[in-house]
């Protein structure tokens, strides 16, 4: 008996290591030290920094994968894997710099991974960063067949000058909001239970999608906003915290970038709730609270900003293709939100 008739295969796992080489050299920057292979990735650190800050995230893809299994689409997730991390180190000014991936499968399908992998590496262009390495574990009698399991890694740097911790945030900051581009990657549980009780199929075409099946629609990636974001904070933007929407929605992840005392009034009617949330709440019956307390709501990333400074703001965004709008001021508060269900 050998390892391979326990169910693992090495030489196709070297295989695959090969056939996705190019994919990680895409992504390198002129940090990164050495190649694929090794057993630890070498970045040196830019230069030009007084007081570097080295900023680090993780987070995973959660039961959206199953979608992609049950469509047999693989090529997204990987961009939500590095959106979900780079997002959140984004929030404390941090520029991205390397990202790592485990990959875990319980028989590996070098086919299937290989287009999560180009995902991944995709999700890295975007962000700017270096596909610095990753671990790929094929573990047999764990995992379903074709089902896999992801988790990232992302370390990024900040001027400690520059770091956004909410002690920047002033009472009457507006916050400006970035529209999401769908579901991004929480809330997939209730999604998955939408729309197997109420008997759709993920080839469904709801007249609310104008086209799109629901399995388009909800493999959307999620949106990436780092270059935008530290573009213009180069440009002069001075932005005071920064918040990535993710589990929990608004009520959740917005105050997580204020100071201490402070809240926020939003104004329900400052954007309109895309379709695809509508479709959602209809189709399973789930209250105005519990949508906004598990998904987004079409906003995926919030700026606080110097009333003086929302307009351009705005302007900045839109220019960039990314709707924004005004949708909150900053009040002095216990560190929550009102105003949300009203309107």
């Amino acid at each position: 008996m050998d390892y391979r008739e326990a169910g693992v295969d090495v030489e196709a796992g070297r295989a695959f290591v090969d056939a996705i080489r190019d994919l990680v050299h895409r992504t390198h920057r002129p940090e990164v030290i050495g190649g694929l292979g090794g057993f630890s990735g070498y970045f040196q650190l830019p230069t030009g920094y007084k007081e570097p800050v080295l900023v680090s995230g993780t987070d995973g893809v959660g039961t959206k994968l199953k979608i992609a299994s049950f469509v047999n689409r693989h090529d997204t997730v990987g961009i939500d894997l590095v959106a979900m991390c780079v997002n959140d180190v984004l929030t404390s000014g941090a520029e991205p710099l390397f990202f790592l991936d485990y990959l875990a499968t319980g028989k590996l399908e070098p086919e299937q991974l290989q287009q999560v992998v180009s995902g991944i590496s995709l999700g890295c262009q975007q962000a700017g960063c270096a596909l610095l390495g990753g671990e790929t574990a094929e573990m047999p009698g764990f995992y379903q067949q074709g089902e896999y399991d992801l988790a990232g890694f992302c370390v990024g740097i900040v001027e400690k000058s520059q770091l956004l911790d909410g002690s920047k945030v002033q009472l009457g900051d507006v916050a400006i909001a970035l529209s999401s581009q769908g579901v991004h990657s929480n809330g997939f549980s209730l999604v998955r239970k939408i729309v197997a009780d109420g008997g759709y199929s993920w080839s469904d075409r709801p007249e609310l999608l104008q086209g799109k099946t629901l399995g388009e629609a909800f493999l959307t990636p999620t949106q990436i906003y780092v270059k935008p974001v530290l573009a213009a904070r180069k440009a002069g933007l001075e932005i005071h915290a920064m918040a990535h929407i993710t589990g929990g929605g608004i009520p959740e992840n917005l105050p997580r970038c204020l100071g201490a005392g402070q809240s926020l009034r939003i104004d329900r009617n400052s954007w309109t709730i895309p379709p695809l949330f509508q479709w959602l709440a209809t189709a399973g019956s789930v209250s105005q609270t519990a949508m906004f307390n598990t998904f987004n709501m079409g906003i995926g990333f919030v700026l606080l900003v110097s009333p003086n400074a929302a307009g351009q703001t705005i302007e900045w965004f839109q220019s960039q293709g990314i709707d924004a709008y005004a949708i909150a001021e900053v009040i002095t508060g216990s560190g929550g939100v009102e105003g949300l269900f009203e309107g």
